[in-house]
């Protein structure tokens, strides 16, 4: 389980670091910094499953993802990114390459990077790190040896790693963060995947878009809780139940039936709220739960009356996933306030801080060195 998170000289989040619960729901007004984290957290995700920095690229470069104020800068250019958890920690330092150097000089060097057994690190917890080019491992004799392969300035060290028994953490770490789920994407919109006929098959994850909706919601009706699903449907549309009927080559259509309606409605005729709700359900009762599920506002499109349905869900799914939920939604976050961990972010001026903390108050937390 992730116990903390922190983020340096990224966007508005200047210095930010925060708890994480089993489920922790991050609030805030329109502009506090709710979407930053998010992208933060998701950014990071990205770089310990893929090691590679193209998200950061596609929002135009370090320098423009950069937390930018009037002071004058008097060090090297740093944006970092880092969590702490039970099992592997992490943490990584992004700067500008040497001016002259790289053809790219937009792209971001990695400049050093840690990965720790447990929450706190020490010298004796190190299971790996990077300073520039190298990249050292602790080895049999218990001692940090350096890698017999080099890394790309541009990619992390875990983008590299071929051979998961020369590096068991780091493979470990690698594997977790691919679980991880994040949806923000979910559509709904007229031309939207998710109200088109699909596969019947065995799917036991929602993809990020929702376009593979018939066989996920197929797969949690047949083999996962159906129960469950029914009675949350039932609770926020009046007693109606989700169907999802195939025909004789598998190809499945979603529908709700309603009591007293002789045919059901098809994904198609549904509304927005009522199939991002389908949508929600099915990706909350996942028949393999991942490690960490990062919902971003998922309250778009649905009527208030649809939110405590929507809360009871995200609780039941937190005692077999960690959940973060970011939303501005106060029906929801009243709905998981009892159960969760809340933060709640503000931005006074450019930079984004938590309500009722002090500057560098929080988890303890040390960012690793670059000499």
């Amino acid at each position: 389980m992730l116990r903390t998170l922190a983020v340096e000289n990224y966007r508005s989040l200047a210095h930010l670091v925060v708890p994480l619960e089993q489920l922790t729901v991050v609030t805030g007004a329109n502009g506090s910094g709710k979407s930053n984290l998010y992208r933060a957290l998701r950014l990071l995700a990205g770089i310990v499953r893929d090691g590679a920095l193209t998200a950061l690229a596609a929002e135009g470069g370090l320098r423009s993802a950069l937390f930018a104020d009037d002071r004058p800068r008097r060090d090297a250019v740093a944006m970092r990114f880092g969590f702490a958890a039970d099992e592997l920690s992490y943490a990584i330092d992004l700067g500008m390459p040497q001016p002259g150097v790289s053809p790219f000089p937009q792209d971001p060097e990695v400049k050093t990077e840690v990965v720790w057994t447990g929450e706190t690190r020490r010298p004796s917890t190190i299971a790996a790190d990077r300073k520039s080019l190298r990249v050292r491992l602790r080895g049999a004799s218990g001692t940090l040896e350096t890698a017999p392969w080099r890394v790309r300035e541009t990619e992390s060290m875990l983008a590299t790693l071929a051979d998961p028994d020369s590096a068991p953490e780091l493979f470990a770490l690698r594997e977790r963060a691919r679980g991880w789920r994040f949806y923000d994407a979910l559509r709904t919109d007229v031309d939207a995947p998710a109200r088109r006929p699909g596969p019947a098959t065995f799917t036991p994850v929602l993809s990020g878009d929702g376009a593979n909706l018939p066989g996920a919601l197929a797969t949690v009706l047949r083999v996962g809780q159906a129960a469950r699903l029914q009675n949350a449907v039932g609770d926020a549309f009046d007693g109606a139940e989700a169907v999802v009927e195939d025909d004789d080559r598998g190809i499945a259509r979603v529908g709700l039936r309603q009591p007293g309606v002789h045919r059901s409605f098809e994904a198609a005729e549904l509304s927005d709220g009522t199939l991002r709700f389908l949508l929600l359900a099915t990706a909350l009762l996942s028949p393999r739960p991942p490690g960490l599920l990062v919902l971003n506002e998922p309250e778009a499109s649905l009527h208030p009356s649809l939110l405590p349905a929507l809360a009871a869900l995200i609780v039941d799914a937190a005692e077999h996933s960690q959940i973060v939920v970011v939303s501005h939604a106060e029906g929801l976050v009243r709905g998981l306030r009892a159960d969760a961990g809340v933060i709640e972010l503000v931005k006074p001026g450019i930079a984004t801080s938590v309500v009722g903390v002090l500057p560098f108050e929080g988890p303890a937390w040390t960012w690793p060195g670059r000499g």
